[in-house]
């Protein structure tokens, strides 16, 4: 397995998706309990663009070759990222990423799958690495590479007002507030609506 330099967007994704598997985000259900459930994560968001996730080294089949002792390194892991991006000081997220990606054996130049006849600087992970340590370089590259592109405001807590979550931010134009879009922002836009019908319906009628 390994990470290119212009993979950041799809890494940064993987971060966010792992530190919010947590059961404080989901108010008590973890969403990482065992090695299934780790499994399972992998299979959906490991596949990095243009790869093959069932090559020797991917993180699904890293997972699927894993034990309780990688399932807890794990659980460190996305400790250990969710600080950072509780507390994006630039020096602070550069020197946490860089020793998240310290499974790594070095930047080589790799044909870049998007582009026949170009290549591209990649950061291949070592011999014999675990699940945790592929995570870790994942996580360490996009969060490296999110500060070198986009800065450290990218990093963010959920806005929902009843979210625990955390998000690090790659969209063009810097605007997302939701760690999970799809479930905490239908959950403020459901809240507003009944508070706004709910106004309506408690306001005086107009006397004549």
């Amino acid at each position: 397995m390994q990470v290119a330099l212009d993979d950041y967007v799809w890494a940064a994704g993987i971060a966010t998706e792992l530190v919010n598997t947590t059961a404080e985000v989901w108010r008590g259900d973890d969403r990482l309990p065992d090695l299934a459930a780790l499994v399972a994560f992998t299979e959906l968001h490991g596949d990095r663009p243009g790869g093959d996730d069932d090559v020797p080294g991917a993180p699904a089949e890293l997972a699927r070759r894993g034990g309780p002792a990688d399932l807890h390194a794990v659980h460190a892991l996305r400790s250990t990222v969710r600080d950072l991006i509780d507390h994006p000081d630039r020096d602070r997220l550069i020197a946490g990423a860089t020793r998240l990606t310290s499974s790594a054996r070095g930047a080589t130049l790799t044909p870049d799958p998007a582009h026949e006849g170009r290549m591209r600087w990649a950061v291949p992970l070592r011999d014999g690495a675990t699940i945790a340590d592929a995570l870790s370089l994942i996580c360490g590259m996009g969060i490296l590479g999110v500060v070198h592109t986009l800065g450290e405001r990218r990093f963010r807590p959920c806005t929902a007002p009843t979210c625990r979550g955390a998000f690090i931010d790659t969209t063009r134009p810097g605007s997302r507030r939701y760690c999970m879009p799809g479930l905490c922002g239908n959950r403020v836009n459901v809240a507003n609506h009944r508070a706004r019908r709910t106004a309506r319906r408690d306001r005086p009628a107009d006397s004549d």
